[in-house]
């Protein structure tokens, strides 16, 4: 069953996606060559003392941190150690958490750690982002959750892969439902699989967490003995963008965004719903 949120709940949301957001900010700021995982890890837990807030990954499951810590060639769930260490030219993916008055905000982005970085890893982590923003544009009342799927999906396949090629569309993982739980039916793939059929309808209230996974190879993962860390089988480079998003009468807010995501909406011809806080 699909969670239907009133607006006094996506308020509470959007919250908790605001400490979300800032533990982005504090963390990306944080994340130079010579600083360890561990380190971004105590700065994400900083940020969510700072602002009353719980952590939604530590424990999830069993798992041990704050935050994921995605370097290079792993996709997502890396756990934050001392023994790993940022340099330069280092990809990395950081998916932060919070919860509010037993409200969720999920959210993650790709960052570049120091300098030069081929042109390709840029292109990667700006098509990963995009299509991201394109499904998120997709959430439009009367649309399906397939239609979310397919924005993704579409915008993907059409840019070209710097050296030839196709992008890898991880298979394995993909978005999901949110609110009083991090992950909650539906689960939301990043490309259209027909025997899936559409999906449920979009309607007000409708709350999602859309996280495109790309790779610069395969859509094929494995998970390290840790039972947490998914690396690539092929070892290419990946990048990860996550937005939880509310769908609301007046459209889609971007729970997970400063701006209620209205600057990037505006480039896909949409308008993004009010900030309830405001």
């Amino acid at each position: 069953m699909v969670q239907i949120k009133t607006p006094e709940q996506i308020a509470k949301m959007r919250e908790a996606g605001l400490v979300v957001a800032a533990i982005h900010a504090a963390t990306r700021e944080a994340a130079v060559p010579g600083a360890t995982t561990k380190d971004l890890d105590e700065v994400a837990r900083k940020v969510l003392a700072e602002h009353d807030a719980k952590p939604n990954f530590l424990g999830y499951g069993g798992f041990p941190a704050t935050i994921c810590t995605s370097v290079n060639e792993v996709v997502v769930h890396g756990i934050p150690s001392d023994e790993v260490v940022l340099k330069d030219g280092d990809v990395i993916s950081i998916d932060a958490g919070a919860i509010i008055d037993g409200w969720h905000g999920d959210a993650a982005f790709t960052a570049f750690v120091g300098t030069g970085h081929a042109p390709e890893l840029v292109e990667l982590s700006r098509v990963t982002e995009e299509s991201m923003w394109a499904g998120i544009a997709a959430m439009k009342l009367g649309n399906r959750l397939i239609d979310v799927s397919r924005a993704i999906e579409t915008y993907i396949r059409r840019q070209p892969k710097p050296g030839g090629g196709k992008y890898g569309i991880i298979e394995d993982y993909g978005g999901h439902g949110i609110g009083t739980e991090m992950h909650m039916d539906p689960h939301l793939l990043n490309y259209v699989e027909k025997r899936r059929g559409k999906g449920p309808k979009l309607v007000p209230g409708f709350c999602l967490a859309i996280e495109p996974m790309v790779s610069l190879g395969t859509p094929r993962t494995e998970v390290l003995e840790d039972d947490w860390t998914v690396i690539t089988t092929d070892g290419t480079w990946s990048s990860h963008w996550e937005h939880s998003v509310a769908l609301t009468e007046q459209g889609p807010l971007v729970l997970t965004a400063l701006d209620g995501g209205r600057a990037k909406l505006a480039e896909y011809g949409v308008t993004a719903a009010p900030d309830p806080l405001v």
